[in-house]
């Protein structure tokens, strides 16, 4: 993967972390309505399908690279989850307590579910509060929905990129059924990031004029798509319904499979252009936004929750602006030190080994 490319992903990924967030302050009870068109047209459940894509091609990635034992692979993904997941459960709980006291009327269903913080804990780290017959709202935080869909993905791709045989067989069939039919909907999106990372090669072949075709033709699909209401047509007249299953967030599933696809085609694109584009300049400020972005995604809604119950007199624009510097404050003290993290956690686990082998070793003759 070319540095052009990557600077483009790290741009896409805090892009749709934005977009998710203006989908939630459009709500009129945050913004008076200014912003409804951003609802109107469903731009947020749009923004949740590219991350889905991005996670696919860079969960492909690090495990031909990098992740070379399922071991590894458990560690790198347990840890970029749960560093973040932990603390953002822990905020939610206690923004919530904080802003339900103020102005009981602001945190009402279905945006907001009262639990116990050991259960939003249970619910958030095992990241079973989608699964089959599990489905739970954490608190305020909406978002965290998507992140019990991520871990089944990681799970289910661990199982066949590192087992095989009957093992693989079993343990696929077992999670499916754990993981239920609303997160496996949603997973063809995930599978094309896959898809396009063992098929980037083919952009080798390609010209100019193709590369900028597969780019912006994409593009334009989509928005010919949004112009003709095409999510809501396949949704009415062509999506089964599955004897009346609640889809909850996979409710756009065919949807969702087409825009994966179209983000898909239009990533092919871009990276072939980025091999000969200068994003040079663009590239450290594009590593910082996507360094928080995570982070940005997973905190706004509590916190944009807590802010406008607190704090009823603020601006749209201080509302907004106040719950990206809280959320990128976060980001500093939880997401961006996670490098750091697992060197420490690591470390100590060697350490620890060592001292264990040390204790087991037979003792020399008496002196």
């Amino acid at each position: 993967m070319n540095p052009g490319f990557s600077t483009y992903l790290n741009l896409l990924r805090f892009g749709a972390a934005m977009v998710v967030l203006l989908s939630h302050f459009a709500y009129p009870r945050f913004s008076g309505g200014d912003w409804m068109w951003v609802r109107e047209l469903n731009l947020g459940s749009d923004a949740v399908v590219i991350f889905f894509v991005l996670s696919g091609f860079v969960i492909a990635l690090t495990a031909e690279s990098k992740d070379d034992t399922i071991g590894r692979f458990a560690f790198s993904r347990l840890s970029r989850l749960i560093s973040v997941a932990l603390p953002a459960l822990v905020l939610t709980w206690i923004l919530d307590q904080m802003g339900s006291s103020v102005d009981p009327s602001s945190y009402f269903a279905p945006y907001f579910a009262p639990l116990p913080l050991w259960e939003m804990l249970a619910r958030g780290l095992s990241f079973s509060n989608e699964w089959s017959g599990l489905s739970a709202r954490l608190g305020s935080n909406g978002p965290f929905w998507s992140l019990s869909y991520e871990a089944a993905y990681y799970a289910l791709f661990a199982v066949c990129f590192y087992l095989s045989g009957l093992r693989r067989a079993a343990l696929l069939v077992l999670f499916c059924l754990l993981f239920g039919l609303n997160v496996l909907l949603l997973m063809p999106a995930w599978l094309m990031g896959v898809w396009l990372y063992r098929n980037l090669h083919r952009i080798d072949d390609l010209s100019p004029q193709a590369l900028m075709l597969l780019t912006l033709a994409p593009v334009a699909v989509y928005s010919l798509s949004l112009a003709i209401d095409l999510p809501n047509i396949l949704q009415v007249n062509m999506q089964p319904v599955f004897g009346g299953h609640d889809l909850r967030f996979s409710d756009e599933y065919l949807w969702n499979a087409v825009l994966g696809g179209l983000t898909t085609l239009h990533l092919l694109g871009a990276a072939g252009l980025a091999r000969h584009a200068d994003l040079t300049r663009l590239a450290r400020p594009a590593n910082w936004c996507a360094g928080g972005s995570f982070s940005l995604y997973l905190v706004h809604y509590p916190v944009l929750q807590w802010l406008d119950a607190s704090l009823p007199a603020l601006s749209n624009l201080g509302l907004l602006t106040g719950t990206i510097v809280i959320c990128f404050g976060f980001a500093a003290v939880f997401e961006r030190p996670l490098p750091a993290m697992r060197r420490w956690v690591l470390n100590a686990a060697y350490h620890i080994r060592s001292s264990n082998r040390d204790l087991t070793k037979p003792l020399g003759p008496s002196m």
